[in-house]
């Protein structure tokens, strides 16, 4: 994996969603001691203690937050009542951006998960 790789993604999207993903990768390496970054499944991801803990990616009328986990949002249904979501991927605008407190909750929860497996 290659923080490269992650550059090279953030260069095909366009403003002002290339800034409100920069803003995210920041909070995401914040938020996360000893993370390599690379691209997983397509998507910007970044992996700690051999699990992937958090992604995100462009499309073209949202942006998305991946825990890889199915049960991370759940854990924080109220947290994220505001923003659209699927069991899988919290979606995200320009005008609606995911908070750092938020982002450091999601992480948390997640990096406990991986914790707790062991991977």
């Amino acid at each position: 994996m290659s923080s490269s790789e992650i550059d090279d993604y953030l260069e095909t999207v366009p403003s002002p969603q290339r800034e409100v993903l920069g803003d995210l990768r920041a909070m995401i390496l914040n938020a996360i001691n000893e993370v390599e970054e690379g691209i997983s499944y397509r998507i910007p991801a970044f992996r700690v203690e051999g699990g992937v803990a958090a992604g995100f990616a462009a499309f073209s009328n949202h942006m998305s937050y991946f825990p890889f986990s199915g049960s991370v949002l759940a854990q924080l249904s109220d947290e994220i009542a505001t923003f659209a979501h699927t069991k899988s991927a919290l979606h995200f605008t320009t005008d609606a951006p995911l908070s750092g407190d938020l982002v450091a909750r999601l992480i948390a929860v997640r990096l406990s998960e991986i914790n707790d497996r062991g991977r």
